[in-house]
């Protein structure tokens, strides 16, 4: 189970960086193209990292009926009353998100570039995790509900064929988070609604598809392999309204707001000097960048650097 593709977390984590303030938006736009590279990696981890995996969902029916509203906030509460063992086999991404701002704020106190730099870009891909609606239950791919690979589809499948289309701008600006641990579970509970509705969606449309249409056949292996129609995803992306970019933008408010929060919290450190001079030329960059995101035209000025990792691949 994957998330939001390489390039919805790329994306996030570059929207991010356009709502921080002023005292620390030059450090994390010198270093905008490593933070982007970077958004992907605890995906990569996975495949050699078995600890992994559990930290990027959580299952809440495991928890019991209703458990978005029931589970505690703090993980020493949340250990005592279900075990530690059963959040690291159902999964605990809520309260991973918070240990992971607790490392960015040591590394912002001990004014530690790479550490800022390396848990920066962990903590936005947790907490677009978070705003994955299939990342908040056991039937993360439509397996039970025979609507399996469901999961791909709106994460990945239909953000590349539709994010040209998306507002990928807002007018949040970082925000201090009082109380993080209430952010990041208002954030699952958004999520965890829009499970019942993405489902039925995907029961609705089909019923204007043969499953000739729905789906394409291909051989992977040796054995065939069924996967959703361009066609299909088209017409679930309509059917879904703007739920999909809804999260998308939410992902990147948050992820600005934790950094903003840890940051704060380390006791505002000074990043200039940890950067490369930020030079006029960066200052005009910038500038020109902030200018171009609330326009809503970073793809079509080629901004996004997800887009134009993508073309550059394509072209080769």
């Amino acid at each position: 189970m994957s998330s939001w593709g390489f390039l919805g977390h790329k994306t996030v984590q570059q929207l991010a960086i356009y709502e921080l303030p002023k005292s620390i938006a030059p450090f994390f736009f010198k270093n905008k193209e490593k933070l982007v590279y970077d958004a992907p990696r605890p995906d990569i981890r996975r495949s050699s990292d078995s600890t992994e995996a559990t930290k990027h969902f959580i299952d809440l029916e495991m928890f019991g009926t209703n458990a978005v509203n029931d589970m505690p906030l703090d993980w020493d509460a949340a250990v005592k009353k279900y075990t530690k063992d059963s959040l690291l086999k159902y999964g605990y991404v809520p309260y991973h998100v918070i240990y992971m701002k607790g490392k960015l704020t040591e590394a912002f106190r001990e004014k530690n570039k790479d550490s800022i730099l390396f848990y920066a870009a962990d903590l936005g891909h947790y907490i677009s995790d978070a705003h994955v609606p299939l990342h908040t239950t056991v039937n993360y791919d439509g397996q039970l509900s025979n609507q399996k690979g469901i999961h791909s589809l709106w994460e990945s499948m239909i953000p590349e064929i539709e994010i040209a289309n998306y507002t990928l701008n807002s007018n949040h600006q970082a925000t201090y988070l009082e109380h993080p641990e209430q952010a990041i579970w208002s954030a699952i509970r958004v999520s965890a609604a829009l499970v019942p509705v993405m489902l039925q969606q995907e029961i609705v449309v089909t019923k204007s598809f043969t499953e000739e249409q729905k789906y394409r056949t291909q051989m992977r292996r040796g054995k065939p392999s069924k996967s959703y129609t361009s066609e299909f995803a088209k017409a679930y992306a309509v059917a879904l309204k703007s739920s999909i970019n809804d999260q998308l933008i939410s992902s990147a408010n948050l992820i600005a707001d934790f950094y903003y929060t840890a940051w704060v919290d380390a006791g505002k450190p000074n990043l200039q000097d940890l950067n490369a001079a930020f030079t006029k030329a960066d200052k005009k960059s910038l500038k020109a960048e902030l200018e171009l995101y609330h326009k809503n035209g970073l793809i079509v000025n080629d901004k996004l650097i997800a887009k134009k990792a993508a073309a550059t691949k394509e072209e080769f």
